[in-house]
């Protein structure tokens, strides 16, 4: 349905002008419009019977997995998944098959994603080296002429400290962010859990925390140099967090997301006979996770974000050693996050909606998602109040590889409008 709509008692959420009220909110043209003073004709009315009225979020870290693993996923489905969910709008990972290493594969992406109908938007970030190997940096240059939002080889980081320094100097000068996925790969080498009790216990080869916290710290002093926008990936470490922290003290321009596995799990939940529990970078102590959730509280991890990352379940079928590693996150997002944080730890929600909204648009360089007249009319109804239980044939992505099956949340998008228009009621 689309036209005008009214959106009676809402609880009307919007970081963007930083304000919390109950009320009510118009839509008219597929933008937010002054609300009538009196009833115009042909309206649609909705009762939002005081539920949150939000922005649509933001996820600043989605692979669509197409081209090359269509089985696992596609634009079309991923993008459908992220309406679904409550998501406006999701940056591509490049770690594709080719990978998003030229401006033709950009653009090929972006004219994918303006083909499918009731999807969220896509921005795409590009390479930052060629063949995403770690070698020669890549043509940032004509890459953000395509269309590229932001540059990373995200699934690795180079190892050579020059050539992240000329990507760093190179994407500055574009005014495009560096996503930064901060893992040492010689120290990661072939671990597939955290190093810790439970890989001990499990006999599997572990990953030290100082693979991310060395990596972390290297590209900060490189962001300094280079005055790059810099924002570490799914950090997972309580040395990441500090890093960061004192970083964002000092002024840099430096951000960071937290993803809702990380926040929720840790390496005691870990299943050795279940590849779902199997991440990169892995679920870390459970000191680590609390630094993570008092980053998150605090502003110093300023944005969330999923790092969906659709598999089949052939391949993770194929044993913890050697599955590749991956959860999908769009469709459990909004109720892990809000039973983790607003529920259990006491969030504000409109601080739990800055990270998902105003912290990815700044990591950008856009103007945030907001309620005000003038906006584009891309909300979420959520519905915070009722539990529901994760069932992974629900979801519209075309991957099932969640480790919270089972799980019940509070927290989902219970109607969706993209334009104006309602796309999506659950009764």
């Amino acid at each position: 349905m689309s036209g005008r709509w009214l959106i009676r008692r809402a609880r009307l959420l919007d970081p963007a002008l930083g304000s919390e009220k109950a009320g009510d909110l118009f839509i008219e043209d597929g933008h937010v419009a002054p609300l009538p003073s009196r009833r115009p004709s042909g309206v649609e009315i909705f009762d939002a019977e005081g539920r949150p009225l939000v922005p649509a979020l933001m996820d600043l870290h989605v692979h669509l997995r197409e081209p090359g693993d269509e089985d696992a996923e596609t634009i079309a489905s991923g993008l459908r998944a992220a309406r679904a969910a409550g998501f406006g709008g999701v940056v591509a990972m490049p770690n594709t098959r080719p990978p998003a290493d030229t401006p033709d594969r950009v653009r090929e992406i972006l004219a994918r994603a303006a083909a499918v109908r009731g999807g969220a938007s896509l921005w795409p970030a590009a390479c930052l080296t060629r063949g995403r190997a770690g070698g020669a940096v890549a043509d940032l240059e004509a890459l953000a002429e395509a269309g590229a939002v932001a540059f990373t080889d995200d699934g690795a980081t180079p190892s050579d400290s020059a050539v992240m320094r000329e990507a760093m100097r190179r994407a500055a000068a574009l005014g495009r962010p560096v996503l930064d996925h901060a893992e040492d790969p010689a120290l990661e080498r072939a671990g597939v859990m955290h190093a810790g009790a439970a890989a001990r216990r499990h006999g599997l080869p572990g990953i030290p925390a100082e693979a991310e916290t060395s990596m972390v710290e290297r590209d900060i002093a490189l962001a300094r140099e280079t005055s790059v926008r810099l924002h570490i990936q799914h950090v997972s470490t309580a040395g990441g967090v500090e890093s960061i922290r004192a970083a964002r003290a000092e002024g840099w321009p430096v951000s960071a997301e937290a993803t809702p596995h990380h926040l929720a799990l840790t390496e005691a939940d870990v299943r050795p006979d279940d590849a779902n529990y199997k991440i990169h970078p892995p679920l870390r102590s459970v000191e680590d996770r609390e630094a993570l959730i008092q980053g998150v509280l605090e502003g110093a991890i300023s944005c969330l974000a999923t790092d969906h990352a659709p598999h089949t379940r052939a391949a993770k079928g194929q044993g913890f050693l050697t599955a590749p590693p991956g959860v999908v996150g769009l469709e459990t997002a909004i109720g892990v996050t809000w039973t983790h944080l607003v529920v259990e730890r006491g969030m504000a929600p409109i601080e739990w909606l800055r990270r998902w909204t105003a912290g990815p648009a700044e990591v950008l360089g856009r103007s945030p998602p907001s309620l005000q007249p003038g906006a584009p009319a891309d909300l979420v109804l959520l519905d915070v109040e009722t539990p529901w239980t994760v069932r992974p044939e629900e979801f519209l992505s075309k991957s099932r590889n969640t480790p919270f099956t089972g799980r019940a949340l509070k927290g989902r998008a219970l109607a969706v409008w993209m334009g104006g228009r309602l796309l999506r009621f659950r009764h």
